[in-house]
């Protein structure tokens, strides 16, 4: 049974399109932001092809519940859990899903790397990860926070196994050497195997004396699911961009070279600068508009007006209405 669903990251990735294709970011802000979308991008589609993985294997179920995208807070730690299977036997699988594209490889240290474009670069490791996670689950439970089933006067303890879950298509590159939590790591296609394997070779009779009643195990997910707390991030802060638009700094004139009356004349498709490539004045044309006329006007007559700004007072005029504005 699915008690909750993944929240959506459309309203992130509007803010930091919209802060991307801002005219007044420096080209190391646009670099960060862009990549911090594709960050999103694919860690979206990780979770989403484990999610589907879970939800067609066991969200018609009874007897497990799912909780998807939980983000907990507990002793001033914080747990952003991507997936969260729990049974009657009151098992926590806790999954960590990560959408390695060409793969994970784990060295004999258990350190951890990734692939791009063939070449390789370190990862934190995933297991490590998980056994965070867990342990604020376990504080969730001491504290009380959310209080586990009890039987007969005894609280019924609940047991956790860790899941790193990546994609079908990955390769997983696994050292010689047998590491502590190696074996959580797998594809998202080999989840139920996973799970069945671990249950048939639990042969612990005081196993199935924590079996609990449907309804109490959904009761209990539902009640873990309810401490969920949503972030909210400050995109603005994060990358250092103003909440409002401003125009791009000017660009200081030598003394050496003074302007005249007669190099004040709208002459704008000539101003450019090293660090205003063509392609991203393209993209900002369609954004700048005359304050008289409301002409569509190009990034090199915007950034005339700015280089100017003794004569134009900082607006921006089309080239036909710069011909109004008297010289100072």
């Amino acid at each position: 049974m699915i008690i909750k669903e993944a929240e959506g990251r459309n309203a992130d990735l509007e803010v930091l399109r919209s802060l991307a294709g801002r005219p007044d970011v420096t080209d190391d802000q646009r670099k960060r932001i862009q990549q911090e979308i594709r960050n999103i991008q694919a860690g979206l589609k990780g979770e989403e092809e484990a999610a589907y993985e879970l939800n067609f294997h066991y969200g018609n179920s009874k007897n497990w519940m799912i909780i998807h995208d939980l983000r907990i807070e507990c002793e001033g730690r914080v747990a952003q859990i991507d997936h969260l299977l729990v049974n009657r036997f009151l098992e926590l699988w806790v999954c960590e899903s990560k959408h390695f594209a060409e793969g994970i490889a784990i060295n004999e240290h258990g350190e951890c790397s990734a692939f791009y474009g063939g070449k390789a670069y370190g990862v934190p490791s995933p297991i490590e990860q998980n056994r965070k996670h867990i342990t604020v689950l376990e504080s969730v439970f001491k504290t009380g926070l959310v209080k586990p089933p009890t039987r007969l006067g005894f609280t019924i303890k609940p047991t956790f196994v860790s899941l790193i879950l990546v994609s079908k298509r990955a390769r997983i590159s696994r050292p010689s050497a047998k590491l502590d939590g190696l074996d959580a790591i797998i594809k998202n296609d080999q989840i139920k195997s996973r799970i069945d394997k671990s249950i048939d070779a639990d042969n612990n009779p005081l196993t199935l004396a924590k079996v609990v009643g449907t309804e109490t195990v959904e009761e209990f997910a539902r009640r873990l699911a309810a401490i969920h707390k949503p972030v909210v991030f400050d995109w603005h802060a994060r990358f250092g961009v103003s909440r409002e638009v401003r125009p791009p700094a000017t660009v200081s004139l030598p003394a050496q070279q003074p302007v005249g009356a007669a190099e004040l004349q709208p002459v704008a498709e000539s101003v450019q600068t090293a660090e205003q490539p063509p392609k991203a004045q393209e993209r900002r044309e369609s954004k700048l508009k005359c304050v008289k006329c409301s002409a569509a006007v190009s990034y090199a007559v915007a950034k005339f007006c700015w280089v100017n700004k003794g004569r134009f007072q900082g607006s921006v005029y089309c080239m036909e209405c710069q011909k109004g504005v008297p010289a100072n």
